[in-house]
């Protein structure tokens, strides 16, 4: 790994960057032909729920652990833009993350609600939460703003934690967060500071997040790269610590969850270059 991989800073706060582990991923399963392009993951009493991103159907799909899909359900009222990442609350409500936006274009971003309720029905409908990033004045803005595209969520008491994916250009490995309400409604999304990962697009742009159920730790992931941030209490991010774990993978790593307190799964797109289109395991202990 580079050593500027090694650096990790919390830009508005005094985080500790502890030094980068190795670690290996656990194969369950491959997925089905029919999901070439899962880009988030949800896990909640042992429901595992999966998405596909932008050009792929309105439909959210659940997995067993080896990558089956057991049921497949098109959400009414939701357009599936671009679909980047999952979170469901204690109550088993759904959260589609419908905010991919790789020019940094888009003023529609949207998370949709299902309700534990319209989960148990053939074709669920959503509720819409829209929102807004207040610190973006352009669309797009110049390249070396670039900051607003979008595929990282999880939930936590009432709220809905966003972080944004860097698309700089020089590239700067800034991920800005962002919360909104967990209710329908239209909302300026609350800033919360930004997390400076590594210099790296190639590793270290945002492409999923999770919280452990206990809401003591936040998985970020980036390509080949988990970062677990630990030792804050939200929204309030300037005691933290962040441990970086290199799994020594080089495909397309687009989703990730916890299974429980100890145990992530990860997923990956399938491309002809890397390969991929598989669910894995990985253990934090």
């Amino acid at each position: 790994m580079n050593p500027f991989a090694l650096v990790l800073m919390l830009v508005f706060a005094q985080g500790c960057a502890q030094k980068t582990h190795q670690g290996q991923l656990n194969h369950l399963g491959d997925f089905p032909s029919k999901l070439k392009e899962v880009s988030g993951i949800s896990i909640s009493s042992g429901d595992i729920w999966v998405i596909e991103d932008s050009g792929n159907k309105d439909k959210i799909y659940k997995i067993d652990k080896k990558g089956n899909v057991t049921k497949d359900l098109k959400i009414d009222h939701a357009k599936n833009e671009d679909w980047e990442d999952l979170a469901m609350d204690k109550d088993g409500n759904l959260f589609i993350g419908d905010f991919g936006n790789n020019g940094n274009s888009r003023k529609n971003l949207t998370i949709y609600k299902v309700s534990a309720s319209q989960l148990k029905k053939k074709e669920p409908k959503a509720e819409k939460i829209e929102f807004r990033y207040p610190q973006q004045k352009d669309f797009p803005p110049k390249k070396d703003s670039l900051l607003f595209d979008t595929e990282g969520l999880f939930h936590w008491k009432d709220h809905l934690y966003i972080f944004t994916k860097n698309r700089t250009r020089p590239y700067t490995g800034e991920t800005l967060m962002y919360r909104v309400p967990d209710t329908e409604g239209e909302y300026d999304a609350e800033f919360l500071g930004s997390l400076m990962l590594c210099k790296s697009q190639d590793h270290c742009s945002v492409t999923g997040a999770d919280i452990s159920p206990d809401g003591k730790t936040i998985a970020l992931l980036g390509y080949g790269l988990i970062f677990l941030v630990t030792d804050f209490e939200l929204p309030n991010f300037e005691s933290a610590s962040i441990q970086i774990i290199d799994v020594n993978s080089d495909t397309q790593m687009e989703s990730i969850g916890f299974w429980d307190e100890n145990t992530l799964l990860i997923a990956d797109e399938r491309n002809k270059r890397t390969g991929g289109g598989s669910l894995y395991s990985f253990s934090i202990n």
